[in-house]
């Protein structure tokens, strides 16, 4: 892998967490993403299911790992399977994990060669009376999209009717919503890609530059520092594209006295970087836009502010819609008595959340009802969206819960309205 090898010793603890969590009997399952296939004989570039991943460190395709307790024990099972490498499959693509290497990522004894995983299972199963499976279905659903889990899924439970089905959503999501120190620091070296490729834009940024020629930069940065991808399909908008907010066509030329807003973020050992910024084409704010984008900035420190440990992702949903409430009203976009009369007028301006949990996904699990905690990461990203202005501002920084309050991991980042000025006047 590009990336630095990540101490197995994060795995080993994901894993004792979750057996601590499960009963006697049960067996949980866990099983790697699919390549998928373009057209023909293509496919994309193969991105591990990050469950798999986050309690076994193994980046490889055709993997299954299996956490149990069998029935009347607390003895926890840990068992590995993984791809074998034949001839044909070093000729084409190189040599696949070997038993050893892949107990020195995951610290699991245990391993077995992918080929005989039923066989292996029907051994295992007699010690158990209840499979556990995440269940990831209604994400799925959205993209009419059926997954590699979900059919393996299947297939176990017709080969094993008899046994109880449970999930393991609940679980595995508490779990990932706090960030180990091992995975903190993946995401602070996916945030400092991010930053290297920023400040490159601020260097190449000029009226009549083509968007796509930003993403390019972007994409080469991330390449040169050990980023396999981008952590989600990056946004360049420049005018009116800011206006839509999953804008990725990025084909635009970047005109005089427009703004562009770049919404972007470097994947790093699987984990992600979420930033986005908001530039001047020809290097300054006009009047109206630095309004714009000073009333943003202010929303983003106070909902920021409201970032702590005790509060909801629900809550401060809120807290930012008030906020930006009284900003829509002092940059002249609505009145006190519109706001008054119609709360949700904020949202024609504001139509989105402020926050998400950030991760493994980019979107990553969590419940915007748990209250906040120490380790748990987050965006912070308010946005004014004005289409008759062609004016589309976001900005965006990533927020670790702490102890006393949270930590701004893209504090070092230039964001205020005079440092995007000076730095694009360098």
């Amino acid at each position: 892998m590009r990336y630095e090898k990540i101490p197995k010793t994060l795995f080993i603890k994901n894993r004792e967490r979750f057996a601590q969590k499960i009963r006697p009997g049960s067996l949980a399952f866990f099983t790697s993403n699919e390549t998928m296939p373009t057209n023909r004989d293509g496919v994309m570039g193969f991105i591990q299911n990050s469950n798999l991943f986050y309690f076994s460190g193994i980046d490889q395709e055709d993997t299954h790992l299996l956490i149990g307790k069998p029935i009347n024990s607390e003895q926890v099972e840990e068992i590995l399977f993984i791809r074998e490498t034949n001839e044909t499959i070093k000729i084409w693509e190189g040599d696949k994990l070997s038993m050893h290497k892949a107990n020195d990522n995951s610290g699991i004894a245990r391993i077995h060669w992918s080929k005989d995983f039923w066989l292996q299972l029907e051994q295992i199963s007699k010690n158990y009376n209840r499979f556990l499976f995440y269940d990831d279905t209604a994400s799925q659903a959205e993209l009419c999209f059926i997954s590699r889990e979900t059919e393996f899924q299947k297939q176990i439970k017709k080969r094993f009717p008899h046994y109880k089905y449970q999930k393991t959503n609940s679980i595995v999501d508490a779990l990932r919503e706090i960030k180990q120190p091992e995975e903190i620091k993946l995401v602070k070296q996916a945030i400092e890609i991010t930053r290297k490729a920023f400040e490159n834009i601020a260097v190449i940024l000029r009226p009549q530059i083509q968007e796509y020629e930003i993403e390019a930069e972007i994409s080469y940065v991330f390449l040169c520092n050990k980023s396999r991808r981008h952590a989600f399909q990056p946004i360049v908008a420049s005018g009116k594209n800011a206006c839509v907010l999953h804008y990725v066509e990025n084909k635009k030329q970047c005109l005089e006295n427009e703004l562009v807003l770049i919404d972007f973020g470097a994947e790093y050992g699987n984990y992600n970087a979420d930033m986005t910024r908001t530039l001047p084409v020809n290097g300054f704010f006009t009047p109206r836009q630095k309004e714009i984008y000073d009333a943003v900035l202010r929303v983003l420190v106070a909902t920021k502010s409201r970032m702590i440990p005790g509060n909801t992702l629900e809550n401060l949903n809120k807290e930012a819609k008030a906020f930006m409430g009284q900003e829509l009203i002092n940059v002249g976009l609505i009145t006190a008595e519109q706001l008054e009369e119609e709360p949700k007028i904020v949202s024609t301006y504001f139509p989105h959340s402020v926050s998400h949990f950030l991760g493994l996904d980019v979107h990553d699990v969590g419940n915007k009802k748990h209250k906040f905690e120490p380790g748990m990461l987050l965006t912070c990203e308010p946005g004014i969206y004005i289409k008759e202005e062609n004016i589309g501002i976001r900005l965006e920084n990533d927020i670790l819960i702490t102890e006393d309050g949270h930590l701004d991991l893209m504090a070092h980042i230039p964001i205020t309205s005079e440092e995007i000025e000076n730095l694009l006047d360098q």
